[in-house]
């Protein structure tokens, strides 16, 4: 496999996608790169376009403009889809089958198949292998359905907010597995998810979506270090304009509270300190609809 996105996990060129039972795009110019390798924040509000974007990483449906590759190739091929998981909130299993007998049709289905890191997923959620899907709580069957997922043995796992029905506990359990997977078989993930702070310690790339749009794409640490949490005199705020991405703005009496991204040195008396991830993320999903300008720049990482 050659060409200059056959390093990438994934890149878009001028992706677009609307369905036929709606007139505008669902998602419309998009441009973006997740390198291999990289555990990748999916950040949007609802109807942004997440769901539809990684059903199209997974080849589940295709672009109506411009291209989404991976690895360089057509995800909607034979090749590219053995290479690929799409593990989604419903998280469609059989109900009638036993644990066992869903993994032996993961086997049957997967040319790859690891049954022992199936299972092992399995047995971590404290499944029976001879309970019945439909029996399952919710969150036994996340387990079911990762071990799936896991046991197809991916290069890229996509996650749609499969564990929106697990506590915090077995949330914790599960993402620690997946950085495990991620770091001991250079996986690739692309993680959909509305809980911010846990992408934190979690996710070392940010793809973020606006109203259908790419907005984000880049490295999480490079995206903190350009931003900064800035508090100073309201009478000083003027010295942002033209220089830096102003995300938020806040001013109480005499002193302002801003969120930028640095277009260079600060001028003026500023107190700067770096803002988490989530502040960040938080800033561009509740920002106003961007200029141009504001979102020039911002667009496109270094892979």
């Amino acid at each position: 496999m050659t060409g200059p996105d056959a390093s990438a996990a994934l890149r878009a060129d001028g992706l677009g996608f609307r369905y036929r039972s709606r007139r505008a795009f669902v998602l419309h110019d998009c441009e973006f790169t997740v390198p291999s390798g990289r555990i990748a924040a999916l950040v949007g509000r609802n109807g942004a376009g997440k769901s539809t974007l990684l059903h199209l990483a997974a080849g589940l449906l295709r672009p109506g403009s411009g291209k989404l590759r991976l690895w360089g190739a057509d995800p909607g091929k034979p090749g590219s889809r053995a290479r690929v998981a799409l593990l989604t909130q419903d998280k469609a299993l059989y109900p009638r089958f036993t644990v066992a007998e869903t993994l032996l049709m993961g086997k049957k289905l997967n040319a790859s198949w690891d049954q022992t890191a199936a299972e092992e997923t399995v047995r971590e959620g404290g499944v029976p292998l001879q309970a019945r899907v439909g029996e399952l709580s919710p969150g036994q069957r996340t387990h079911v359905a990762l071990g799936l997922a896991l046991g197809k043995r991916p290069d890229l796992l996509l996650l749609d907010e499969p564990m929106a029905d697990l506590d915090p506990v077995a949330r914790g359990e599960i993402m620690t597995k997946l950085m495990v997977e991620a770091t001991e078989r250079e996986m690739s993930i692309v993680l959909s998810s509305h809980v911010l702070p846990e992408l934190e310690q979690t996710c070392d790339w940010v793809l973020l979506l606006r109203d259908g749009r790419v907005e984000l794409s880049e490295d999480a640490d490079a995206l903190r270090e350009s931003h900064r949490l800035l508090t100073g005199r309201a009478d000083q705020t003027a010295m942002l304009n033209g220089h830096h991405v102003v995300l938020q703005r806040r001013t109480v009496g005499r002193q302002t509270t801003a969120l930028v991204r640095q277009g260079g040195p600060l001028r003026g008396d500023w107190h700067a300190e770096c803002p988490k991830l989530e502040d960040i993320l938080l800033g561009y999903l509740q920002q106003e609809t961007p200029t141009p300008s504001e979102v020039s720049g911002v667009t496109e990482g270094a892979a």
